[in-house]
């Protein structure tokens, strides 16, 4: 069989695995609809395209994972922890490597996770509410970017985690106190937004890329698991960016405050 027909076979049985698992949410659905609340969908022809595109977009995407970004994630990984790029030959590799080697490896996580995290629709659909709802006052851009610094940051320190093989708990405990004390400090207004910014994270973008990632690494990496050290990047990518967006609201609040002590407009510095 050709590597077409190959394709062409995959693509078709993922399109009725992707079928079967949007079904039964069509069901509740419809069901709802026409049982509980008794009522006609509105633009009906509308809505069942929509659908077809839905299960054409999701075997799309999902062929797309399995034929690119899980391989590219596992390529990438593979070179960036190869002794031949990390030291210049095998010949100079004179000692064992250690987690400062890696430092090309937590260069391309937070890059990475930054960009993708940008690219997000999810998060782009959140900033555009939360500037809706706040009148302005939030910046779409602004949350934008604090959330891909705090995905930066997170997915930098989860390949640090991967590459020295400590344990996941610590990370995520020690986190979630900061978020804790950083909530109590933080605007009201943020608080949620925040924490429902750490959600929106991981979606169709992110977590591929992410997960080829942290799989690629604990496989190529000597004394590493798949299984134990791969996964939990995810988790990196949901904790920083709370802790980044309510930073963000918290620098805002500061400078404003400071303007006004000042007297000074805060929008035009001067």
């Amino acid at each position: 069989m050709t590597d077409a027909a190959s394709t062409h076979m995959t693509f078709f049985f993922t399109l009725l695995e992707t079928l079967r698992d949007v079904l039964p949410i069509v069901l509740v659905i419809f069901g709802f609809q026409y049982f509980i609340l008794r009522q006609r969908i509105h633009n009906f022809r509308k809505v069942l395209l929509g659908l077809v595109y839905v299960v054409i977009g999701l075997a799309c995407f999902l062929v797309g994972l399995d034929k690119a970004l899980f391989p590219l994630g596992d390529v990438m990984a593979k070179q960036l922890t190869d002794p031949n790029f990390i030291y210049g030959s095998v010949a100079s590799l004179k000692h064992a490597i250690h987690w400062q080697d890696y430092y090309w490896v937590y260069l391309f996580a937070a890059a990475i996770g930054f960009a993708t995290t940008v690219a997000e629709p999810a998060l782009i659909a959140v900033a555009i509410k939360a500037s809706d709802v706040s009148g302005g006052a939030i910046s779409v851009w602004g949350l934008r970017i604090a959330v891909a610094i705090g995905v930066a940051i997170g997915i930098a320190l989860g390949a640090f985690r991967i590459v020295t093989g400590t344990p996941l708990q610590y990370y995520i405990i020690t986190g979630y106190i900061f978020v804790m004390i950083q909530t109590y400090y933080a605007p009201r207004s943020i608080i949620a937004l925040a924490y429902d910014s750490g959600g929106v994270t991981t979606s169709t973008v992110t977590v591929p890329l992410v997960t080829a990632l942290g799989i690629g690494l604990a496989t190529t990496i000597p004394g590493r698991s798949a299984l134990i050290d791969g996964f939990g990047l995810i988790a990196f990518a949901s904790l920083f960016p709370m802790m980044t967006v309510m930073g963000y609201a918290q620098l805002a609040r500061w400078r404003a405050q400071r303007a006004q002590t000042r007297n000074i407009n805060p929008e035009t510095g001067g």
